[in-house]
C-alpha cells in the first residue's frame, strides 16, 4: 500500500471510530404533565417520544432524553431546567407548556449558556434571548390572521377575555395592535387564572358591552370556560381563540358551547387537505405515522407536533455542529447553528432563524379553522 493510500484508509477508520464511540447527545425535556396545562403538556411529551422513536440517533450520535414534569409550575419549570443543565449535563433543553414556565426555562438557559427550544410562544427581545428560539407561532402573526378573519366577517367591535398570565398578556396585546390597523375596536380586557373554575362576572361584563365578537386568549382545558360562560348567557356572537385551544381535551369540555368557534393553526392539523406541492404535507404526514406508530393513535392535538418540530429542527442543527458534547463548546455551537436554520421543513411551517430573529415562522405557518360539529374544519 502507498503512502498516500494508507494516510486515507488511516483517515476513514478514525473517522468510523470517532463515529462509532462518539458521546451520547443529551437533551432535557420539560413538560407541563400534570396540572392545568397538562392538556398541552401531555401532547407534547408524545410529540417528541415519537420524534425520537423515528430518529433515535443525530450525526452518529445516539440521543439521550430525559424527562421532567414542572407540574404547571413555572417555579419548578425553572428549577427542572438548571437540574438538566447542572446535573445531568443536557446539551440543549426543550419546554415547557406554558408561556410563564417558558419564560422561567429561558432565564435558565441564559444564565447557564445552553439553548432553549421552546414549543411555545416566548418573546425574550434583544441580547438576553440569544440562547432561545420558539418553533410556536408567534401570536401576532397568529392573531392578525383572526383579525383579517374578523375583518372580512364586518365585525366592528371585539371583547377580549384571557388569562391573567404572560400569554394573556402576549394575547391582548397582539390583539389590539392587528383590530386597531383595521378599524375593529376592542371595548373589554377581562382576565381569569388557568385554575379558576368560573368566569361568570367577566362574561357579564362581557354581555354587558354587546360585542360583535369576543376573543379569547387562552389555551388548553382551561381556554373552555369563557366559552361555556357566553353560551350560558345566549351569547350570539361570532367566537374567536388562539392555536392553544386545539386538542382533544378542549373540545370535549367545550362541547356544543364552541360550536362555529375560529382559531389559527399550524398547516398540520389540516394536511391532508394541502395539495401534494406543499412540502409541509410530506412533513406532517411523515408526523402522523411517527405518531401512530409509536402511540397506537392517530394524533388529535397541534401540539404534539410543535415538539417534533422541535427535535427536527435540534436534528438539523446538531447535524452541523462539530465538537464534543457536554462540553459549553458544543453547546455555544449548538445554538450558532440553531439560529442559522434555513427552509427547514416541519409540521407547523418551514423555519427560517437568525441570531436576532428567534421566530422562525413565517405567513406558510397559518390557516384559519373552524369547529363544526366536534371537528376543526378548514376556512377557505
Amino acid at each position: 500500500m502507498n503512502k498516500p493510500t494508507s494516510l486515507l484508509a488511516a483517515a476513514a477508520l478514525a473517522l468510523s471510530v470517532s463515529q462509532a464511540f462518539a458521546a451520547d447527545l443529551k437533551v432535557g425535556f420539560i413538560s407541563s404533565l400534570s396540572g392545568p396545562v397538562a392538556a398541552l403538556g401531555i401532547p407534547y411529551e408524545k410529540g417528541i417520544r415519537a420524534a425520537i422513536a423515528e430518529h433515535p440517533s443525530i450525526g452518529g450520535r445516539k440521543v439521550e432524553l430525559i424527562v421532567l414534569d414542572d407540574a404547571s409550575d413555572p417555579t419548578t419549570a425553572g428549577r427542572n431546567a438548571r437540574k438538566l443543565v447542572v446535573d445531568d449535563k443536557v446539551d440543549v433543553l426543550i419546554g415547557t407548556s406554558g408561556v410563564p414556565g417558558a419564560m422561567a426555562i429561558a432565564a435558565v438557559a441564559r444564565e447557564l449558556n445552553v439553548p432553549l427550544i421552546s414549543p411555545t410562544p416566548v418573546t425574550i427581545p434583544g441580547p438576553e434571548g440569544v440562547w432561545t428560539v420558539t418553533v410556536s407561532q408567534p401570536f401576532p402573526l397568529m392573531v392578525s390572521a383572526v383579525v383579517e378573519r374578523m375583518k372580512k366577517s364586518n365585525v366592528k367591535s371585539v371583547a377580549f377575555i384571557g388569562f391573567s398570565d404572560a400569554l394573556g398578556d402576549l394575547a391582548y396585546d397582539s390583539l389590539q395592535k392587528s383590530a386597531e390597523a383595521v378599524g375593529i375596536k376592542v371595548v373589554t380586557n377581562e382576565r381569569y387564572a388557568r385554575s379558576d373554575s368560573s368566569v361568570a362576572g367577566q362574561v357579564l361584563k362581557i354581555v354587558a358591552q354587546r360585542p360583535d365578537a369576543v376573543f379569547a386568549g387562552n389555551s388548553g382545558t382551561p381556554g373552555a370556560l369563557p366559552y361555556l360562560g357566553l353560551a350560558e348567557r345566549g351569547y350570539k356572537g361570532q367566537i374567536y381563540g388562539t392555536h392553544g385551544l386545539i386538542n382533544a381535551d378542549f373540545v370535549r369540555v367545550g362541547g356544543s358551547a364552541i360550536e362555529g368557534l375560529q382559531v389559527p393553526s399550524g398547516p398540520v392539523l389540516v394536511a391532508d387537505q394541502l395539495p401534494d406541492s406543499n412540502p409541509i404535507k410530506k412533513v406532517s404526514l411523515a408526523f402522523r405515522a411517527a405518531y401512530q406508530k409509536t402511540h397506537g393513535s392517530v394524533p388529535t392535538d397541534a401540539f404534539s407536533s410543535y415538539t417534533y418540530d422541535a427535535y427536527l429542527l435540534l436534528a438539523d442543527a446538531a447535524a452541523r455542529t462539530k465538537g464534543e458534547p457536554g462540553t459549553p463548546a458544543f453547546r455555544t455551537a449548538l445554538r450558532d447553528a440553531i439560529v442559522t436554520t434555513k427552509e427547514l421543513v416541519g409540521t407547523h411551517g418551514v423555519y427560517n432563524f437568525s441570531p436576532d430573529n428567534r421566530y422562525g415562522s413565517d405567513q406558510r405557518a397559518v390557516v384559519i379553522v373552524k369547529m363544526e360539529k366536534g371537528q376543526w374544519k378548514l376556512v377557505p
